[in-house]
């Protein structure tokens, strides 16, 4: 070994320690990031205050009354009607506070039934009017099973009561109970006031207002039974009723 190798010796062990006190590079591992993803959810509406609705009232209807007057300034609403006889139906309207039925077709009877309420003790009244040859009334305990009492006057100047029965759906017997003149009733007129007073045995009849005949009934059995009105034709067509209004009380 020359004299020249421990110099050699030392500089290259300096270069080593040199190397060992450097710093080392601190490596961090690269991590991927994500990638962006698209939202799943559709972000809330921004929140609105609560609406509440009030809602509008509902109708409802009133029953019709028991007792009531009826004076034909609106609508039919409350009365059924039926007819008997006759080859054509009558024209019903309401005209000037007054319901005028015209009936077109000789012998033919119609009727208007309160559709609210059956009685077993009332009175109906009512004032009518009528031309040229027919007659008017009123009808009580009407029982479609059973029968009806009628109380008409006619344009000859007589009255009649009569008990009425279904044959079929649509043929009605009549059977007489009653026909008679008064001094109350004058021939060619039917401008009256007109009432029957009803209960299980008695039929009590006025015109305009006076009492002037009383019925016993006990014996044909109806007891109950809805009210109305009744109008017929003779033989002479057109006729025409007018009605101003109904009254039905508490007998």
């Amino acid at each position: 070994m020359t004299h020249k190798q421990p110099l050699f010796i030392i500089l290259l062990g300096m270069i080593l320690l040199s190397s060992c006190n450097l710093p080392a590079d601190t490596v961090t591992p690269s991590v991927a990031s994500p990638a962006p993803s698209t939202a799943t959810q559709t972000p809330p509406e921004p929140a609105t205050p609560t609406q509440t609705f009030t809602p509008a009232p509902t109708f409802t209807p009133t029953p019709y009354p028991m007792y009531y007057t009826e004076d034909f300034n609106s609508d039919l609403g409350a009365w059924d009607t039926f007819q008997t006889g006759g080859a054509d139906s009558p024209a019903i309207k309401i005209e000037n506070s007054l319901l005028r039925i015209d009936i077109p077709s000789p012998n033919t009877w119609y009727y208007m039934l309160g559709k609210a309420h059956e009685y077993s003790s009332v009175v109906i009244s009512a004032k009518v009017d009528g031309a040229p040859a027919g007659s008017i009334g009123l009808v009580c305990f009407y029982e479609p099973s059973l029968g009806w009492y009628e109380f008409n006057v006619a344009s000859d100047g007589t009255y009649s009561v009569l008990l009425g029965q279904w044959l079929s759906a649509d043929i009605a017997q009549y059977t007489p109970l009653l026909t008679d003149v008064t001094g109350y009733l004058q021939p060619g007129s039917m401008n009256y006031e007109i009432s029957m007073a009803c209960d299980s045995n008695t039929l009590q009849l006025y015109v305009n207002g006076a009492l002037f005949r009383k019925l016993d009934v006990a014996p044909y059995g109806l007891v109950k039974g809805r009210v109305g009105l009744s109008t017929a034709s003779f033989d002479e067509v057109p006729m025409t009723v007018t009605i101003d209004w109904v009254n039905v009380t508490e007998k």
